[in-house]
């Protein structure tokens, strides 16, 4: 059983013994809890004293906690399906990293098909991702301050054909090792598309350090989950986020049952 099998294990065992919707990476709570702002979905900006932002945190202290040591900084966000929540993740961690003394952050836009990374910052560019990769220009002219914290962003670029091809060519795998290498202090945050319907996320797994995979609650079916699964089992996962968990299940068993560490030594 791989890693990510265990952790969705754990998390429905948890499911039926509490009542709850335990996960095994973070627990963010339901959007409901959101107060509707300007900037409603960046909420670690927003609602710093909410239960959704204090999660984010949880979440990039155990990231970093996992990661930290072996200098594992290039980390890929995704899902199985649309609509799981895996660009929020990724924004809303990218910020709360963001905040530290200690690090710079990159937030990268690699979802080609259906970018949403520079709506939510409220930013814009001339050239991003797929210019970067299709054209004779350099890094610095895709690179976007957010002016928020140590955030800095690459948006996604303009339309292309085929961005599977691009996010496993050669260019790609060269610019995500610049980015891991450039500044040792930085986090590399890669938000992509879904797993299933599409292959990019498998072609620009295989070039990141680890992944972390998003899960909806009550909303993906048991076999397309399963599938998903079996896509991403000889990646390097790096836990699993079950999002949009409804308030009443942070009650009781909260901090106990909602954090697994799933980076285990492999067995000589």
């Amino acid at each position: 059983m791989s890693k990510i099998e265990e952790a969705l294990k754990k998390a429905n065992i948890l499911r039926e013994s509490y009542g709850n919707t335990g996960n095994v990476k973070a627990h963010i709570p339901s959007d409901g809890e959101i107060i509707k702002t300007d900037n409603q979905y960046l909420v670690t900006l927003t609602q710093p004293g909410s239960p959704v932002a204090e999660e984010y945190r949880r979440l990039k202290s155990m990231l970093i906690r996992e990661t930290k040591a072996n200098f594992l900084n290039t980390v890929m966000i995704t899902s199985a399906v649309e609509a799981e929540g895996k660009s929020l993740t990724a924004v809303n961690l990218a910020l709360t990293l963001s905040q530290e003394i200690d690090h710079t952050i990159l937030l990268v836009d690699a979802d080609l098909r259906k970018p949403t990374l520079h709506e939510y910052l409220g930013i814009s560019c001339k050239y991003g991702l797929s210019d970067y990769l299709t054209r004779d220009i350099d890094l610095s002219e895709i690179l976007v301050k957010t002016g928020i914290g140590n955030l800095l962003i690459i948006p996604a670029g303009h339309t292309v054909e085929n961005p599977v091809e691009l996010l496993s060519s050669v260019r790609m795998k060269t610019l995500i090792h610049e980015l891991k290498h450039r500044y040792m202090d930085r986090y590399v945050i890669i938000d992509t598309p879904p797993i299933l319907p599409f292959a990019d996320a498998i072609s620009l797994g295989s070039l990141v350090d680890g992944v972390l995979f998003i899960v909806k609650e009550g909303r993906i079916q048991k076999k397309s989950l399963e599938n998903a699964v079996h896509l991403i089992k000889d990646l390097k996962i790096l836990g699993v986020v079950f999002n949009y968990a409804h308030a009443e299940n942070l009650e009781g068993h909260y901090s106990r049952y909602y954090y697994y560490n799933y980076k285990k030594k492999e067995k000589k």
